[in-house]
């Protein structure tokens, strides 16, 4: 079982999944309240019932997802159970001016955005580019290539910067979102260059899930993740991933401390993917049983119930009242997924160049004859 110590830093037990990380926790695995000297949380009732209710939604639609890929419906899906916790504190943890640079797994920072959950299925799916309104739901596109928004949200950052976006309760803050995998990635260093040199207002949110694919976080570093930014000039910290609370406060301050001209910070949020890296990989290949079961005791829905019940504010009504409603946003989601209409081929050639050009219409021909080409053909 974990330990507390006198600063009210969690310490994992010997022979736990990680090395003795010491993290910022204020709800422990069994539900209890844990005082930390620098954050706290100040909800009220409604506010923690939603966040439970957020947990819970966020996983259902993502099991969802999965059962599709599995079908036959979706060409692959990275899946964030296990996560949830990471995703629905900081993207609650940020303001509505504030701008998200995610990965292809910030699922539930696209949910507590307002998004739609159907828009990257579409992408998946490979009906459209999964694209969204990015300036209006501040929550950029998702990132295929590993580390690439690292370097988006600090370009942003300075851009917000030099037009005077930074300084006061009302300016704007970047989050950038990665795994533990990617901060190896040559992008993701840069970016911690640039966005400390120049005083970027951007916050980097690492989800040390444990694995990059199938490597282990002892191939990747000999030191915490966290540290790393004390060699690139700013402060980084590390907080239990699983807990919704204090991954909320940590996010909240480092968000606050950024759009008041702070500069940038390293968020390491301490988690575990419980399912496959994607929906290709087969992660029983390379990790056992065991340490998926000692995971599995720290689930953040599990402790959150917990504190819902322990305090009164919540009764096996409201439990199964989300239980239900996120089955049936599940159900809605699937029929939404199998109604998508798939795309016309040529359309492929569309936005690739805004006014086109004569090698691309030539390409567009050639494909158009290739069609038409195939017995049956309308073309």
């Amino acid at each position: 079982m974990p330990s507390r110590d006198t600063t009210g830093r969690t310490r994992m037990a010997k022979g736990g999944p990680g090395p003795d990380p010491d993290f910022v926790q204020l709800l422990s695995p069994d539900g209890e309240r844990v005082e930390h000297p620098e954050y706290s949380v100040e909800f009220t009732p409604d506010e923690y019932r939603g966040l439970y209710r957020d947990l819970v939604t966020v996983r259902k639609l993502d099991a969802e997802a999965t059962a599709l890929q599995r079908q036959g419906e979706l060409g692959i899906w990275a899946s964030l159970l296990g996560q949830e916790a990471a995703q629905v504190g900081s993207g609650r943890a940020l303001r509505p001016q504030d701008m998200a640079f995610p990965t292809y797994r910030e699922h539930g920072v696209l949910y507590t955005r307002g998004i739609d959950p159907i828009m990257p299925l579409g992408l998946f799916r490979g009906v459209d580019q999964g694209g969204w309104d990015s300036q209006a739901h501040k929550f950029h596109m998702y990132t295929i290539v590993i580390g690439a928004q690292t370097l988006h949200a600090t370009g942003y950052a300075m851009g917000i910067t030099m037009d005077g976006k930074v300084g006061t309760d009302e300016g704007e803050a970047v989050i950038a979102y990665f795994g533990d995998g990617a901060s190896s990635q040559g992008d993701v260093n840069e970016a911690f260059v640039y966005s400390s040199v120049f005083n970027a207002p951007v916050v980097f949110f690492c989800q040390n899930n444990q694995y990059a694919i199938s490597e282990p976080l002892e191939r990747q570093t000999r030191v915490p993740l966290y540290q790393r930014a004390n060699g690139f000039g700013f402060p980084g910290v590390r907080v239990d991933g699983n807990d919704v609370l204090a991954t909320y406060a940590v996010t909240r301050k480092a968000v606050d401390d950024a759009r008041h001209g702070q500069g940038p910070s390293l968020i390491e949020a301490y988690t575990y993917r419980m399912g496959a890296h994607t929906t290709n990989d087969d992660p029983t290949r390379y990790r056992i049983a065991s340490e998926v079961e000692a995971w599995q005791a720290k689930d953040p829905i599990k402790r959150m119930r917990l504190l819902l019940s322990n305090e009164g504010l919540a009764d096996d009504a409201f439990f199964a009242d989300c239980d239900d409603s996120a089955a049936t946003q599940a159900l809605e989601l699937r029929e939404r997924v199998l109604a998508m209409p798939d795309p016309d081929p040529l359309t492929l050639f569309d936005h690739v160049y805004p006014e086109g050009s004569p090698e691309l219409d030539e390409q567009q021909e050639q494909f158009a004859a290739y069609l038409a080409s195939f017995e049956g053909s309308h073309r």
